[in-house]
């Protein structure tokens, strides 16, 4: 093996292994497999024009270097992003541990109550400090969480409402400018009116108002008295959103306690780097009375079958899986490792703690505003937490001050209007007040030294002052050390099967390897301290990384374009529908309304599609699981001239590849419409086919799936767009993210992926990830059955076994085999979906054919297992997988009531005796968590 080819080391399946595979599944070699899987009309005939791959050591350097070329200047820009402390306990043990980064989304929470903890705890900060019951888990970024809740104002107003055709949302002029273009290219295709203006004057009298948005602070950084609003707007029924620094609550009065319906905004100062405008988690707090509306998921408390307490994802049939056409957002992948570290965080600081950092803050910048009033200056905030406006003398310019900012390596906010802003944060120490204070002094042609302390004093009047408090449960109190919170830490890490323990083999989830080489750029300063608006020449590296990626992905996907704002695969979704929308406008189509969808999409596609204010038309699918052509055909003519898009997932969700693939781009094309790809399962494409080859007008990409950055239990998610050459020109007419690269920080990681494996190493990697696919499929096809394949037999990427015969002949069903193979340590596949009764399995190139061969003996074992019951061996009611799955403190308890062994239950297979993994719940009572709601720790 060639040590320094990435491939050996990304890839499970040495040479040595591939031609015994080749000989289970029943084919002559690797190409031939590949020819049988493959569509050859399809079938690229060149090899991706690449850069050669780079062996890990150059790599290193190679990152170093475009390291070096972005410049961590002080910046004191704010606007949503401010510099913050990432505790080193936190980084080392969360941001830098694959246990926590490579799990999945908490589904299967017997196997993820470490995560659910963490999260639960971010929860309860968050309702702690916004005053607020009922909160998620975290929401992309704070524009996001903007728009969520405009959207969610609107679907849930009243019954006069909405007879009147009520649909004028009002936002203030100082919320931040990033949350209102988000809100308004999310607004408009829901015929939404946006309406800005003052909040102090706003008459909401005759004006079809359902909502209200402010921000607190404001833009400016002024805390402004929003009660008498709040008021106004509750008496002509209008709720009220705030967009609150979460920060600022420790000390201010949380807009829970006067009278606010939600409260958004970013944790982002909550120990999450800025890496140039994210990722970091949003988060959305409501009243209760939207517990069935609020988007994203809810992280609840419930027991499990012993009454012990367990954590579960709660109220899950809110997913948009689930609701499809009917949902009222499209979230899916959020924020849950930035979450969690921002959990820990509030844990590792407790109430005392934020209250230090909080009010050190704000004492620096009160005693600023002090001594710049002395030196000719005003300061126009009258009340303010950490942000100043100031406006300039006459005889000061802007120009002059900017100059001696950047000789200080300094960034400031400079307004339009010729003031300017300091945004203090965490890490602003005594002497960078001095530097602030000698910018200003020598604009003014003075000078200053800074020979006092720093006073102790309050910058905003007193009925602002928070008087409430806030974590108070001892998980906010107990870990104060670091021994104590890395204990804490790797106890809940314990609890979660990640790529770590064993494989992840969630069908349409990709779960691969993240390698260290790839997430090293992740832990680095010249990445981590950078600001989204810092001046382009401090961001030299960012920019060529971002341009050498968007060239690399161009390439990957055939198309012309690429933008990568959109930071989760569902905004790349709804990202690429609206570009399709604006490219239609432009040429007078905008008439189009329709998307033609096929049954076995993901449920995010229909979400999307109504989200963008598209009417969704479902396609049939037939015996073999490929789109009903007859039917395609038949519903695009029917609906030809309202046809704006068909959505069609590639290889699709059932697994295989469909031989008319490019028939359907035909159709669509012919009766006007566009084409797009999701990109769920390129992790089939790359380098043997692609959408743009195919045919397709747009795709999106998850590049925590094909790309390799990692899934963090639910996100951070990238979702980049890329598109033919007639869509370019509206990559960028849509805002969908706080930041104008997205999630920036995260994009490091796929680059990464692509340099090291170069275009021999990516088309490999596919050829390995289908062959995965197909050996346990023949591995399985005998005991379980594969419910859909290729024309010749063979799958895609992915599989999805028949299990709903055994529950007609056992009464085992789909969950019981997931919730036992939990007792080999292993993570269900994907749980009834795209069919129901059913598991899709998606082993991904990483894995070997030791682990291959493993978990299909885990499966074997488990079919065993029903065979007892079937033939009445095993009680239909009291059996290992029924029960399943068997926590330590059961099967270590003095005593033991079942008819099947101890060992039976936890040792069924002997390599089990090295290192098992024990889940520490039994099987989670589901209905309990629903009817019993708690989100947050109480105190």
């Amino acid at each position: 093996m060639d040590t320094n080819k990435f491939i050996n080391r990304h890839a499970g399946i040495a040479a040595g292994d591939i031609p015994s595979m080749l000989q289970t599944i029943g084919a002559e070699s690797l190409d031939q497999l590949i020819d049988q899987t493959i569509p050859q009309d399809i079938r690229l005939n060149k090899t991706l024009n690449l850069p050669e791959p780079m062996t890990e050591r150059e790599y290193a350097e190679h990152i170093a270097e475009l390291a070096s070329r972005n410049q961590v200047f002080t910046s004191y820009i704010g606007m949503g992003w401010y510099d913050t402390v990432c505790p080193a306990p936190i980084q080392r043990n969360v941001l830098e541990n694959p246990v926590w980064y490579t799990s999945y989304t908490p589904y299967q929470a017997e196997v993820s109550q470490g995560r659910l903890e963490a999260l639960m705890n971010f929860q309860t900060a968050v309702c702690d400090l916004t005053g607020m019951p009922l909160t998620n888990c975290s929401l992309l970024d704070e524009a996001t969480a903007g728009a969520e809740t405009a959207s969610m104002l609107y679907v849930t107003r009243n019954r006069e409402q909405v007879k009147a055709g009520d649909n004028v949302l009002f936002v203030d002029n100082n919320v931040f400018d990033s949350t209102l273009a988000v809100i308004n290219t999310r607004m408009k295709p829901q015929g939404i009116q946006v309406v800005t203006g003052d909040y102090k004057t706003f008459a909401f009298t005759g004006a079809g108002v359902f909502g209200a948005i402010v921000q607190y602070p404001d833009a400016n950084g002024s805390i402004e008295d929003y009660r008498e609003f709040v008021g106004r707007s509750k008496a002509a029924g209008v709720r009220v959103g705030v967009a609150a620094d979460l920060l600022s609550l420790v000390i201010l009065t949380p807009p829970g306690e006067w009278g606010a319906d939600v409260v958004f905004g970013s944790a982002q100062r909550f120990g999450i780097p800025m890496f140039y405008g994210g990722p970091s988690a949003g988060y959305m707090a409501t009243s209760d009375d939207y517990k069935r509306a609020i988007p994203g998921r809810i992280i609840g408390i419930s027991k499990d079958s012993h009454g012990h307490r367990a954590y579960r994802l709660a109220l899950q049939t809110r997913e948009q899986h689930i609701k499809r056409e009917k949902a009222t957002s499209n979230i899916c992948t959020a924020q849950a490792l930035p979450a969690s570290m921002s959990g820990f965080y509030a844990v590792y600081h407790g109430a005392e703690g934020l209250r230090n950092i909080a009010l050190r803050i704000h004492y620096y910048a009160t005693f600023l505003s002090g001594e710049l009033e002395k030196l000719g200056y005003r300061q126009i905030n009258k009340d303010f937490f950490d942000t100043l406006k100031v406006e300039l003398p006459a005889h000061v310019s802007a120009d002059a001050l900017r100059e001696i900012a950047l000789e200080c390596r300094v960034n400031l906010r400079y307004f339009d209007a010729g003031q300017v802003g300091i945004s203090l944060d965490e890490t602003t120490l005594p002497t960078d007040v001095g530097v602030l204070l000698y910018i200003f002094a020598g604009a003014a042609g003075k000078d200053y030294t800074l020979e006092s302390e720093i006073t102790q004093q309050v910058g905003f009047d007193g009925k602002f002052l928070r008087t409430s408090g806030f974590l108070q449960h001892e998980v906010f109190k107990k870990y104060r050390t670091e021994t104590e919170l890395m204990r804490y830490i790797t106890r809940l890490g314990r609890r979660d099967v990640s790529l770590a323990h064993s494989m992840i083999s969630l069908g349409s989830c990709t779960m691969k390897l993240n390698a260290a080489s790839e997430l090293f750029a992740l832990s680095d300063p010249r990445f981590q301290q950078i600001h989204p608006y810092a001046p382009e020449d401090q961001v030299e590296g960012y920019r060529e990384l971002i341009g050498n990626l968007s060239a690399c992905l161009a390439e990957i996907t055939g198309f012309r374009g690429v933008n990568l704002q959109p930071n989760s695969g569902a905004s790349g979704e709804y990202t690429g529908l609206r570009l399709i929308r604006s490219y239609q406008e432009s040429i007078g189509q905008g008439h189009r309304d329709v998307a033609l969808l096929p049954a076995s999409a993901h449920g995010t596609n229909p979400a999307s599609a109504v989200q963008c204010g598209y009417t969704t038309v479902t396609v049939n699918t037939d015996a073999n699981g490929n789109i009903d052509l007859q039917d395609f055909r038949e519903k695009a003519e029917a609906f030809r001239d309202r046809l704006a898009v068909t959505m069609i997932t590639y290889p699709s969700t059932h697994g295989i590849f469909e031989a008319d693939i490019r028939l359907m781009c035909r159709i669509v094309h012919d009766c006007g419409g566009q084409v797009y790809m999701d990109g769920a399962n390129m992790n089939a494409q790359v380098g043997l086919t692609n959408p743009g080859f195919i045919g397709a007008d747009v795709c999106h990409l998850n590049l925590h799936k094909t790309f390799a950055s990692p899934h963090g239990g639910g996100g951070p998610g990238v979702g980049p767009v890329c598109v033919a050459e007639h869509l370019t020109p509206f990559l960028n007419a849509n805002p969908v993210a706080a930041a104008p690269f997205g999630s920036a920080g995260i994009l490091s990681v796929t680059y990464a992926y692509i340099r090291l494996l170069g275009a021999e190493g990516l088309t490999e990697a596919t050829r390995i990830a289908i062959l995965n696919a197909n050996y346990l499929a023949a591995k399985l096809k005998d005991s379980y059955g594969i419910v859909y394949t290729g024309t010749t037999g063979r799958v895609g990427h992915e599989l999805i076994l028949e299990c709903r015969k055994i529950k007609e002949r056992s009464g085992i069903d789909e969950s019981d085999i997931a919730k036992r193979m939990m007792d080999f340590g292993y993570h269900a596949p994907t749980l009834s979906f795209p069919v129901h009764g059913t598991l899709m399995i998606e082993p991904s190139e990483s894995e070997s054919k030791a682990e291959l061969d493993r978990f299909a003996e885990v499966l074997d074992c488990i079919m065993s297992e029903i065979k007892e019951v079937e033939s009445g061996i095993a009680s239909k009611e009291d059996n290992v997988l029924k029960n399943a799955p068997h926590p330590e403190y059961e099967v270590t308890a003095t005593e033991w009531k079942h008819p099947y062994s101890r060992e039976k239950a936890a040792f069924a297979l002997d390599w089990l005796h090295d290192g098992k993994f024990w889940v520490n719940v039994s099987r989670v009572d589901n209905a309990y968590g629903d009817r019993n709601l708690v989100c947050r720790l109480q105190d």
